[in-house]
């Protein structure tokens, strides 16, 4: 891997973002290993809600529908900076885990704490998620932005999520309009 991360960017990053985890939170040779690993090494340019560029986070909604809202609207924001615009497909899969552990709340406190739900400036849910994760902090729940009684959850800690197995396959298709059409892909061909 440090060979490789000569000659490739994305390898470099994520060798480097490796150091800025403690060996004891790295997840090796369990089911879903490399997925959590890579929420963490693979960080989003500008960061998520409640973590920056600098090192990434695992993001979850407790229930399928807050999880493809959510998703959605970080595939259309990114598809409306492109060229491309809202002709795209997109596939993705459903991981599922269980999460035992004990996490900031947020939920329920939209009122009092209004900077961290802005739906668009992350700048302050930035500053409070990272100052959790320096506290050993394992995640936080929250209220969902983008569904309305939806929940979601940020980890902080990659050996907190494991085993994590794969769920269903959606497909997202716009058609020249930000909200996408999600479909649940399977297969129909038998195999003898």
């Amino acid at each position: 891997m440090r060979l490789e991360s000569l000659t490739n960017d994305r390898i470099r990053t994520a060798v480097e973002r490796s150091a800025l985890l403690h060996d004891s939170d790295w997840v090796i040779g369990v089911p879903g290993a490399t997925l959590v690993m890579a929420a963490f090494l693979h960080a989003a340019p500008g960061g998520g809600r409640f973590n920056t560029a600098h090192l990434g986070a695992w993001y979850a909604g407790r229930d399928r529908p807050t999880a493809i809202r959510e998703t959605i609207h970080h595939h259309t924001r990114r598809l409306a900076a492109s060229a491309m615009g809202f002709d795209a497909t997109i596939t993705v899969r459903e991981l599922v885990c269980s999460i035992d552990a004990r996490l900031v709340d947020l939920r329920g406190m939209q009122a009092e704490r209004t900077m961290l739900y802005d739906p668009a400036d992350y700048t302050e849910s930035q500053r409070f998620g990272e100052s959790c994760r320096q506290r050993g902090e394992i995640g936080i729940a929250w209220d969902s932005v983008r569904r309305a009684g939806g929940e979601c959850v940020v980890i902080y800690r990659p050996r907190a999520l494991p085993p994590v197995t794969q769920g269903q396959h959606l497909e997202y298709r716009w058609h020249g309009d930000p909200e996408p059409e999600v479909l649940r892909l399977e297969s129909i061909r038998e195999f003898r």
